[in-house]
């Protein structure tokens, strides 16, 4: 029997058919080719048609049916992962009331930080783990302020997975892991935060039924099957946001547990049994995809804004054209640990949650043109990118995340052998390479409603590690001395 599984992004949808017992993929699509579309209306805005992602849904079923010729009727369950932290409107008869508001639109970060202080810091954190921000409960108080006649045709206010599963399923839902993105969770009462909603004046019918998050969460309906070729009554079984849905495809469900990716931007996830979060904010505390009214499993969230994004950058206006990565990472081994004292601050992408929403840019410190190459700016660039890893992952462990092992997939900085080196050198920590990426982890994951697997370790616990990367122990002296030399930069850039 076979599952598939949905990564519903801001720029494709991804989708992955998997044989449940074994986890063996066979095929991966994604849709479309080139990226998504995104509309701002006005700057810092980020909208997009959530239709469009399920017309991509359609179009990643159907060709994964036809790829592999299985019967519809051996698709058991499917599974949803989701852009996070996005706010979708329909109304009574579910229809879209206005576009998304996606997960980098920034027009509601005054709005949250009002309630932020209307509510109490202690009082907030406390409950919810985070601040309203920007996050989902924000954005609905933005359209309750300035689009009132949308806010009022609004029967069901969602998140992006959310709506995939209603139009699948024909019935609106959304689970703890959903509301506790945006900020809509109690933690403490174990409730929908009711201290966030009056603070905001926000209805709480608007909000969807729970349903859990590994579990029955619906049915493919009549309609959703003609659409797609799934056939109906096909389990939906599984729906969580990006990072959590990451974080599980690697097997990352028990406390002490760390996952990272270093794509565009970077993150790093690790799973506590504590309900514990950061008083300055700087990493983010929310519901993993296991956590249940007796069992606390939170998974703490560290992004970095500028990883993939400053590697793509110096290769396209440092180096030579037609420079692949893989020239990049030779260049750089030309060049000694800590690029002969030439340091670089990867900051360049918006402002860094991790340093407390300040924008300091990407800049370039002690640069010598008398001895420094193209080769140092390219081993800098690395090491910068890696060094903001281990910044963050200190942070993390302040909060008593363990980080003996990170779990990464075979994609993004990763691959960069100078990369992951010196982050587990650092660290301390080995570094699991997995060969596996969310659309297949949600697949594997919503087979546990369907009866494919018994129980969510046993789902995707059976991934094929490429190799583990440890630390080096010769290089750790000169690593430690650039890693102070680049957090002494970046002190003296936040100062």
């Amino acid at each position: 029997m076979y599952a598939i599984g949905y990564d519903i992004g801001s720029s494709s949808v991804k989708a992955a058919l998997v044989e449940a017992a074994t986890g063996k993929v066979l095929a991966r699509v994604q849709a479309p080719q080139e990226e998504m579309t995104m509309q701002a209306p006005q700057a810092g805005w980020a909208e997009q048609d959530p239709e469009l992602w399920y017309q991509y849904v359609i179009e990643t079923t159907q060709e994964l049916l036809a790829r592999t010729q299985v019967q519809r009727e051996a698709i058991t369950s499917v599974g949803i992962g989701y852009q996070m932290h996005g706010l979708v409107t329909v109304d009574a008869e579910q229809a879209v009331v206005r576009p998304a508001i996606i997960w980098c639109d920034g027009r509601a970060v005054a709005t949250g930080e009002r309630a932020f202080a209307g509510i109490g810091s202690e009082t907030c954190l406390g409950h919810c783990l985070n601040s309203p921000g920007n996050f989902t409960a924000a954005k609905l108080k933005w359209v309750a302020d300035n689009e009132p006649d949308n806010y009022a045709r609004t029967a069901h206010a969602m998140l992006p997975g959310d709506f995939i599963a209603l139009r699948l399923s024909g019935e609106p839902t959304t689970t703890v892991t959903g509301l506790s993105e945006g900020v809509l969770w109690d933690f403490q009462e174990n409730q929908l935060a009711t201290i966030v909603l009056d603070e905001m004046g926000l209805a709480a019918d608007k909000l969807c039924t729970r349903v859990p998050a590994v579990g029955l969460q619906g049915k493919v309906s009549e309609r959703a099957a003609a659409e797609t070729g799934l056939a109906a009554g096909t389990v939906i079984g599984y729906r969580a946001g990006d990072q959590p849905n990451n974080a599980m495809s690697l097997n990352v469900i028990r406390p002490g547990e760390v996952a990272a990716t270093a794509g565009t931007s970077g993150v790093v996830y690790g799973v506590t049994d504590r309900l514990a979060y950061d008083p300055d904010q700087r990493v983010n505390s929310f519901a993993h995809v296991n956590h249940g009214d007796d069992t606390t499993r939170i998974g703490i969230l560290l992004c970095i804004n500028g990883t993939g994004i400053a590697h793509r950058w110096i290769r396209q206006q440092v180096c030579s054209t037609g420079t692949t990565y893989e020239n990049m990472e030779q260049l750089a081994a030309e060049v000694p640990i800590g690029s002969d004292g030439l340091v670089f601050l990867p900051f360049g992408n918006g402002p860094e949650r991790m340093l407390q929403n300040r924008e300091i840019g990407a800049s370039l410190h002690h640069l010598d043109f008398n001895r420094h190459t193209r080769a140092h700016v390219v081993r800098a660039g690395i090491e910068g990118v890696a060094f903001s890893f281990v910044y963050g992952m200190r942070i993390m462990k302040e909060l008593g995340v363990e980080l003996s092992t990170i779990r990464v997939g075979n994609d993004n900085m990763f691959q960069s052998q100078l990369f992951a080196n010196t982050i587990s050198t650092l660290t301390g920590a080995t570094i699991e390479v997995h060969n596996t990426n969310g659309a297949v982890g949600a697949a594997l994951a919503s087979g546990v409603a369907a009866g494919l697997s018994p129980d969510l370790p046993s789902a995707v616990g059976q991934q094929e590690v490429l190799g583990r990367i440890v630390p080096v122990a010769e290089d750790a002296i000169a690593l430690q001395a650039a890693y102070a030399r680049w957090e002494k930069a970046l002190e003296e850039a936040l100062a």
